[in-house]
C-alpha cells in the first residue's frame, strides 16, 4: 500500500513507541521507513530498546530531547510512588527437597537448593503464592479495596494461580462481582476482553488484574494505584514499562501517587545508574560493517545489556515452557518488610520516614522555638508547609504512618521535636475548654465555632483562606463581609 505514494511524498514521519518494530532491521516497519528515507524520521519512546538485534539509538541516533521520570514527577505530569519491599524466607534462605521427594504431580524433585530465582519458574511453593496474595489483600483492605491493581507474574500459569489465590482470599468481593479479580493474559479471551474496562476510570471492575507480559506496555491505566512485582525482572526496559503502568495521574479520581509492592527484589533496579539515564548501545558489527558503531556512548562499568537478547533469527514465541515442581506442604513466611518513599532528589529514601522527616525539618529549623516563630508569623500556614515540602517533607506519607487525624503542625512538632502527637479533634477540644471565644459577640462565636469544627474535620489548610466564609455553614450565617465585621 505504501508504494502507492512516491518516496519523497512525506517531509516528516513521527514514529510513536519506536522501540518496537521500527528499531528492528528486518521488520516491515523498517522497510517502510527506508522507502521514505528522504523524510525526517522522529522516534518517540519511553523505553529505548538496545539489544544485539534491535537498537533505537543505532537507527535514530542520540536522543535530541530526553525527559526523565524524575523530571516528570517534579513537574507534576507523573505520579510519585512509594515502594513496599517484602522478603520471603524461602526466597532468601532457599529450600532443598528431602532425598527422593516427589512433587504433587509425582515428579521426582531434583536434589539441589532452590532460591528466589527458581520461585514460580522451576519451583512452585503453593503457600508462597497464598502468602503473596494475602499481603496484597491486606494492603488493599487497609487502603482501598477497589484500587485498580496490576500483579505482574512470571508466566501465565503463575498469573492463574495468583488469580485463584486472590479469589480465595476475597470471597465477599468476588460474590459481589466475579470480575473483582481477573487474569488478563494473551491466551485468556475473557480476560483480554475486560482490559478496556480495567483501564476505564469509570468502570469499577475488574479491580485486580493478574498478568505476565500482556499489560507491560500500551496500557493506559490512569487509576492504577498498586503495581505488584512478583516477577523476576532483570531488564531495565521491562522494569520501566511495568512501573510506568502506575505513573499516570487522574485528578478526577484522586490518583496522584501509587504504590509498588515488590516480592522479588525487582525494585533494586531503582539504584541502577541506568534507571533514569540514557540507554546503552550494544553493537556487533557484521562482516562488512565498520568496527565502530554509528553512535558510541561510553559503557558504564559493570552495566550489561538492559534487555536480554533473543535468539537471533527466531520471532518472539509463546512463553518459555519450563519443567516445574509443585510443592504444597512447605511453610513460608515474611522475614522482612519495609516501606520506601520517592524523595525530592528522585531517589528512594532508605532510612525510616520519621528519621528522614526529622532531618528535613531541622535543616530549616534547628529548634522548636524557631519553627513556632515561623509558624505563628506566617499569614498562611500552607506557605510554611509548602516550603518544607519543597525541602523534602513528605506530609501525606507521614500522616499515613503516624496518624491521619493529626494536623500538619502536630505531625511536624511530634516527629521533628518530640512533642505529643495531638489529633485535630483533641486540639479543638482544648480550645473549647479554655473558653477563648467568650470575649466575642454571639455572631463571631458562631463563626469561630464553625471554623473550629472545620479544622477538626479537615485541617488548618482548609480554613486558611477567607473564601471559606462563602461556603456552608458560613454562607447561611451571612455574607463574608458581614461575618468579618462581627469581629
Amino acid at each position: 500500500i505504501y508504494k502507492q505514494f512516491s518516496p519523497d511524498f512525506f517531509d516528516l514521519i513521527v514514529i510513536d513507541e519506536c522501540h518496537r518494530g521500527s528499531a528492528s532491521e528486518d521488520s516491515a516497519w523498517r522497510e517502510i521507513l527506508d522507502y521514505f528515507s528522504s523524510a525526517t524520521h522522529i522516534g518517540l519512546t519511553a523505553t529505548p530498546k538496545e539489544t544485539k538485534e534491535i537498537s533505537s539509538i543505532t537507527y535514530f541516533g542520540d536522543p535530541v530531547y530526553s525527559y526523565s521520570l524524575k523530571q516528570g514527577i517534579e513537574d507534576g505530569f507523573l505520579a510519585p510512588y512509594k515502594v513496599i519491599r517484602i522478603d520471603i524466607d524461602r526466597d532468601l534462605q532457599g529450600w532443598r527437597p528431602s532425598a527422593g521427594q516427589v512433587d504433587k504431580r509425582g515428579q521426582l524433585i531434583e536434589d539441589r537448593i532452590y532460591n528466589q530465582n527458581d520461585m514460580d519458574r522451576t519451583l512452585v511453593l503453593e503457600k508462597r503464592t497464598e502468602l503473596v496474595a494475602k499481603k496484597i489483600t491486606e494492603f488493599l483492605t487497609a487502603t482501598d479495596p477497589f484500587a485498580k491493581t496490576i500483579v505482574f507474574c512470571d508466566d501465565i500459569d503463575h498469573a492463574e494461580r495468583m488469580r485463584q489465590a486472590l479469589v480465595n482470599l476475597n470471597p465477599e468481593r468476588v460474590k459481589e462481582n466475579r470480575k473483582y479479580v481477573m487474569r488478563i493474559t494473551g491466551d485468556e479471551q475473557e480476560g483480554k476482553a475486560e482490559l478496556d474496562n480495567f483501564i476505564n476510570p469509570e468502570e469499577r471492575y475488574p479491580v485486580i488484574a493478574t498478568t505476565s507480559k500482556l499489560m507491560t506496555t500500551g496500557v493506559d491505566a490512569q487509576t492504577c494505584k498498586l503495581v505488584v512485582l512478583d516477577q523476576h525482572i532483570k531488564s531495565m526496559t521491562e522494569f520501566k514499562q511495568m512501573i510506568g503502568r502506575g505513573t499516570r495521574i487522574n485528578e478526577d479520581y484522586d490518583k496522584y501517587w501509587f504504590t509498588i509492592m515488590d516480592f522479588k527484589k525487582a525494585t533494586e533496579l531503582f539504584a541502577d545508574e541506568a534507571f533514569d539515564g540514557p540507554p546503552i548501545v550494544i553493537y556487533e558489527p557484521g562482516v562488512d560493517d565498520p568496527p565502530v558503531p554509528p553512535v558510541e556512548p561510553p559503557m558504564p562499568p559493570g552495566v550489561e545489556s538492559p534487555v536480554p537478547p533473543e535468539p537471533p533469527g527466531f520471532p518472539p514465541g509463546p512463553e518459555d515452557v519450563r519443567a516445574k515442581y509443585f510443592v504444597g506442604d512447605v511453610e513460608v513466611q515474611v522475614i522482612a518488610e519495609r516501606v520506601q518513599y520517592y524523595g525530592p532528589e528522585g531517589r528512594l529514601i532508605t532510612e525510616s520516614l520519621k528519621d528522614y522527616t526529622r532531618k528535613a525539618v531541622r535543616k530549616d529549623y534547628s529548634t522548636l522555638d524557631q519553627f513556632l516563630k515561623r509558624w505563628t508569623s506566617a499569614e498562611r500556614k500552607a506557605a510554611v508547609i509548602k516550603e518544607l515540602e519543597e525541602h523534602g517533607l513528605l506530609l501525606e506519607a507521614l500522616a499515613n504512618e503516624v496518624n491521619k487525624d493529626c494536623d500538619a503542625f502536630d505531625l511536624i512538632c511530634h516527629v521533628a521535636f518530640d512533642q505529643p502527637a495531638l489529633t485535630r479533634r483533641e486540639r479543638a477540644d482544648q480550645v473549647k475548654k479554655r473558653n477563648y471565644f467568650t470575649k466575642y459577640g454571639e455572631q463571631a462565636r458562631k463563626v469561630l465555632e464553625a471554623l473550629l469544627e472545620k479544622y477538626a474535620d479537615t485541617g488548618i489548610e482548609n480554613i486558611d483562606d477567607i473564601k471559606i466564609l462563602t461556603l456552608d455553614p458560613f454562607s447561611k450565617m451571612g455574607t463574608a463581609s458581614e461575618l468579618v465585621s462581627a469581629f
